[in-house]
Order: structure tokens, then sequence, then C-alpha cells
């Protein structure tokens, strides 16, 4: 969750910001207010611009690669878990001033996805941004998006970030006392459901929404806070929470954010991580993020190794882990 000086930080406010309780009125213009204040219905209808904005590219085939959940929800090109670990560059350590140009340079350098993180300010410290730059990277590339919401009570938020383009929407554990609700509500509004476990949450609170589930994601660094090193202690929990699935039929992915580089990478992988989220080891300054995807690809031995040869002579490596 590292935040340079172009990135999304806790002072990006605005219309795009998710403010106070995360409700997403003034940037759905034209489409409703995405939920009031009281509790919203369990089954909300789809959003009606979900149908026509373009998918993930490859998508279109059977509901997921063999291996994955069968529920339904918008087809991901990746890996059935347990078949290879890829890489998801977390948009939040990215440049806002030259997003396009960031979002170009993700996907030349073989990256399976994007992963956006949504602050709230509460739930965590940081102030990031909400649905409308969702909507903009969507417009911008056909990768997946991976959606994280770092969010209180989420509920009232869930149906304008899927009609933004989310492929993949991510709630916490912590952050609502009715999560399977909302993995319900997720569902019904077409994306792809997932659940995360913050440091300090036992992979046992995972365990009743296995079967509900298309992501598990394990917190490698206390969320909303940049700069932080890989916890070990996500090792032990990624390997608690795949010593949990079944050894054959569909099983959720296993997702790992937080500190996440050319060191980190496999020690998840060996955990059994099949998903990496990676922020300020790709978008970091230091060598194209091209190159930085390269490294990191061939650390984890993740798909997409082979999607762009390596920068100049002498572009510098990342540095040490660091919070994404």
């Amino acid at each position: 969750m590292s935040m340079g000086a172009g990135s999304a930080q806790g002072a990006v406010q605005g219309p795009g910001a998710v403010q106070g309780a995360a409700h997403p009125q003034g940037e759905r213009s034209g489409r409703g207010s995405g939920g009031g204040k009281g509790a919203p219905s369990p089954t909300p209808a789809a959003p009606s611009g979900s149908g026509s904005r373009p998918g993930p590219a490859g998508a279109g085939g059977p509901g997921r690669p063999a291996g994955g959940p069968s529920r339904g929800g918008r087809s991901l090109p990746w890996p059935a878990p347990g078949t290879g670990p890829v890489v998801l560059p977390s948009l939040l350590s990215a440049d806002f001033t030259r997003l396009a140009d960031e979002v170009r340079a993700a996907e030349a350098g073989g990256a399976a996805g994007l992963h956006l993180d949504v602050m709230d300010g509460r739930f965590v410290p940081n102030l990031t941004f909400g649905p409308m730059i969702v909507a903009a990277v969507r417009r911008l590339t056909r990768l997946p998006l991976d959606v994280h919401l770092m969010v209180e009570r989420p509920e009232p938020l869930l149906a304008a970030v899927a009609e933004a383009g989310a492929d993949m929407i991510t709630v916490h554990v912590e952050a609502t006392p009715h999560v399977h609700r909302a993995v319900q509500m997720i569902r019904d509004l077409g994306c792809r459901a997932g659940v995360a476990l913050n440091p300090g949450t036992p992979a046992v609170a995972v365990e009743p929404l296995l079967g509900e589930v298309d992501l598990i994601l394990v917190m490698s660094v206390n969320p909303g806070f940049g700069g932080q090193a890989f916890l070990p202690l996500a090792l032990e929990k990624l390997r608690a929470v795949r010593a949990m699935l079944p050894a054959a039929g569909p099983r959720p992915w296993l997702e790992v954010d937080g500190g996440i580089d050319v060191q980190t990478a496999p020690l998840a992988v060996a955990a059994g991580a099949d998903l990496l989220v990676a922020g300020s080891s790709v978008f970091n300054g230091l060598a194209p993020v091209e190159t930085n995807l390269h490294r990191l690809h061939q650390a984890a031995g993740a798909r997409g190794a082979g999607a762009a040869a390596p920068g100049p002579a002498g572009g510098q490596a990342p540095g040490g882990p660091a919070g994404e």
C-alpha cells in the first residue's frame, strides 16, 4: 500500500473519493443513489450499466477455469487455484498524474489484472478513491479489475463499484457483521466475491465462507499504511487457509497483499498464494514498470514472465519489502 508523490493518498478527496460511510452519491450521475443510509436489500437488482461495458480480456468462456468455484459470475482469465501464481499490480502506488500510462505499462508487463484499493478513512486511516476512479480505469483496460474495499459497512457501496466495472469485489470479514450477506449481494450484482483477513484476524474466520467465495485475501501488512514490511505471520495464515480447502473440486483463489517484492513473492507462493498483489515493487520510479513486473514474475515463477523483457542494463531493482 505504499503511496508515492503522485499516487492516491489520504488527502485525495473530492467527488471520486469515498466519503464518511462510503455513500456513492454524486459519483453515479443519472444512475440513482446506489443505496441509502438504511440497511440495504440483501438482493439488490443488477446495475443497469453492467451488461454494456467490455469484460476482461479472455472473458466469454466457461464461468471459471477448472478447479475454481462454479457459482457463476464474470469469467476471469486466471489460472485455476493451485496451478500457478499471477501478479496483480496495485494502482494505489501508481502515479495518478499518468494513470493511463501506468495502466498501459502494467498491461505490457504481463499483469494478470489490476488491484484497486478503496479506503474510506474509517475502516483504515487513509482516504483514497471510489467508484469514479474504478470506472475510469475500466475505460482504460480490459484487464480484470480486482477491487478491494477497505470500507466500514461496505454494503451501500457494492452496487456502485459493480456498475463502475469491477470484476472481483473483496470485503473484509472485520468490516461488517453480515459478511455472508455482503458476499451474496456481490454475487447478485454479477461480480466475483472475495473476503479479506487483516493480520490480527485468525484464518478460521473465513471457514464458514469457503464454499461461498471466489477469493480469500490474506493481508501481509496492516491495511491503510504505506512503507510497511511484509509480515511473516501471513505465511502461516496462507498455509492454514490452504489446509482448509478441499484437495479436489472447486476452491477459491488465495491472494496476498502487502510487502510483495522479489524477496517475499516466492515465500508467499510456497505458502500457497495464487494471486500476488504488488504495489511499490511495481510502481516505484527505480525501473520501468515492465522491468519490475518481469523481475517479480521471474522471482515468483508467475505466469507472464515472458511478457516483457528487462529494461535497460543498470536499471535499479526495487528495494526491500514495503507495504503495498
